[in-house]
């Protein structure tokens, strides 16, 4: 029995590097995906990180009024003058959503006309493997 539980310990330690390495590559894919989308969003263009957003987000936010949506949020906070990762986690379930992988990933930004902003940006992992915003918020 004690033979039975040392493979278990031993196999649980040799997994978690290997674990924590997948996880690694997932937060790192996912926030290179959302650094993708913000840079789009950054010129304003919204029927592109529509078009890049996840499904999710495609279905409850129509096509049509996103561009407006974005601009709303963004214009009055002017020009990114800069912005600096501050946390990524991995989630499996979030409120609302259904349960899959997610990144939630928070940026320190100063915009033009809002010196200390909050950016979450949620990519998640669809279907095809590849991960894509699924939310996105400033405060």
């Amino acid at each position: 029995m004690r033979q039975i539980a040392s493979v278990f310990v031993l196999a649980a330690v040799l997994a978690s590097p290997f674990a924590n390495g997948q996880q690694s590559n997932a937060v790192g894919n996912a926030v290179e995906a959302a650094n993708r989308w913000l840079a789009l969003a950054d010129t304003g263009d919204g029927a592109a990180t529509w078009d890049e957003a996840a499904p999710s987000f495609r279905t409850v936010v129509p096509k049509t009024a996103w561009p407006k949506a974005l601009k709303q949020a963004r214009q009055p906070l002017g020009a990114v003058m800069s912005r600096k990762l501050s946390s990524s986690e991995l989630k499996h379930s979030l409120p609302g959503a259904p349960d899959g992988q997610y990144v939630v990933i928070q940026y320190d930004t100063q915009f033009e006309h809002k010196a200390h902003a909050v950016e979450t940006v949620i990519p998640m992992l669809d279907q095809g493997g590849s991960w894509k915003v699924s939310g996105y918020f400033v405060r």
